[in-house]
């Protein structure tokens, strides 16, 4: 199985992007495994904590890098993307050298009340994620206008339109990394306890 590391970009228990995020996990199983990455811990990035990474962050750093893909789910806080997700970009390439996020194949979707979704701050985000060398599906795009009661609590998606909608998307994720992943390595392997 494919293993997709899942950050989202709000810590608030009810946040409909963790929801978002738990209903492609449910949409993608068994071909992918959606493993959402707790950025609560995980400190601002600072400098001086370099040479004595704090273990959250050295815990985010080993999910991401052992994972086969990685996913953003995103928010949009004044038209751009939470300062959560650039904490986790910022200690994800750091130290110099040990990028988590490099060629590794990547999608980013989000969800929002509001009638464009999170378009504006996808787009932000888009620049960062070239930049630090995530391989970034460009299409199709998920800009969701979230309505509550197209899904259920366990995460099971009720709108028929946004099930098939998702499922697409889905579909293409799926193509997307088997395309760009560059072979692991034994030592990648065994840490996935692939090999």
């Amino acid at each position: 199985m494919t293993d997709v590391a899942v950050l989202v970009g709000s810590l608030r228990r009810d946040s409909i992007n963790r929801k978002l995020a738990v209903a492609l996990g449910k949409l993608a199983a068994p071909r992918l495994n959606f493993r959402i990455v707790d950025l609560s811990d995980v400190p601002m990035y600072n400098d001086d904590l370099i040479q004595n990474l704090p273990e959250p962050v050295a815990r985010m750093k080993r999910e991401i890098e052992t994972a086969d893909a990685v996913m953003f789910v995103t928010p949009e806080y004044n038209r751009s993307f939470p300062a959560v997700l650039k904490n986790a970009i910022d200690w994800g390439t750091r130290p110099y050298g040990k990028n988590s996020f490099s060629a590794k194949p990547g999608g980013l979707v989000g969800t929002s009340p509001g009638a464009t979704g999170t378009a504006a701050g996808q787009n932000h985000l888009k620049g960062v994620l070239n930049v630090v060398d995530v391989v970034l599906m460009g299409q199709p795009e998920v800009y969701l206008t979230w309505k509550a009661d197209d899904f259920a609590e366990d995460g099971t998606v009720r709108n028929d339109h946004t099930r098939e909608f998702l499922q697409r998307y889905i579909e293409r994720f799926v193509k997307w990394i088997e395309r760009t992943s560059e072979p692991k390595t034994t030592a990648q392997a065994d840490a996935n306890g692939t090999n």
